[in-house]
């Protein structure tokens, strides 16, 4: 268990937990959890400004858009943090981030092609929590909205 399969529990969410050995790419690690590269989510930590992140959740087989996300959260700018400061806003390393038993519950934006069964990520590395994407959303309050290319 990991402090992400001790949240989807507390958030009622049903899941399958997927442990596998070390990967170098997303292709290696779908490959590894049995699941298409699109199936597996990435979790993206952005910063808005000082204190202020969002995850945003991305299918495997695409990215932000970036001027997408700019207009749906109203600003002009924001980055991506540092990997130190990736851990001390979500207590995960790099790879490991998921906003599944994070240290602070930011907001979460999920893109709209995120659907059906997922591969998220499972707080540690070669771990995956795979649950449906509609109740990952509902159990996140996420916002769905279309934000990649």
């Amino acid at each position: 268990m990991t402090k992400a399969t001790d949240a989807a529990d507390q958030l009622g969410l049903s899941y399958e937990m997927t442990q596998h050995g070390p990967v170098n790419s997303l292709e290696e690690a779908a490959a590894a959890r049995g699941i298409e590269p699109a199936r597996l989510i990435k979790t993206i930590v952005v910063r808005l400004s000082d204190d202020d992140y969002r995850f945003v959740l991305v299918p495997g087989d695409r990215e932000i858009a970036w001027p997408k996300l700019r207009t749906l959260l109203g600003v002009k700018r924001m980055s991506m943090p540092d990997k130190d400061t990736a851990f001390a806003v979500t207590g995960y390393l790099r790879g490991t981030i998921t906003p599944l038993g994070s240290t602070h519950a930011w907001p979460v934006i999920a893109d709209e092609r995120i659907t059906g069964t997922i591969s998220i990520g499972g707080g540690d590395f070669g771990t995956g929590i795979t649950v449906d994407a509609g109740e990952l959303a509902k159990a996140l309050d996420a916002t769905v909205a279309d934000v990649t290319d």
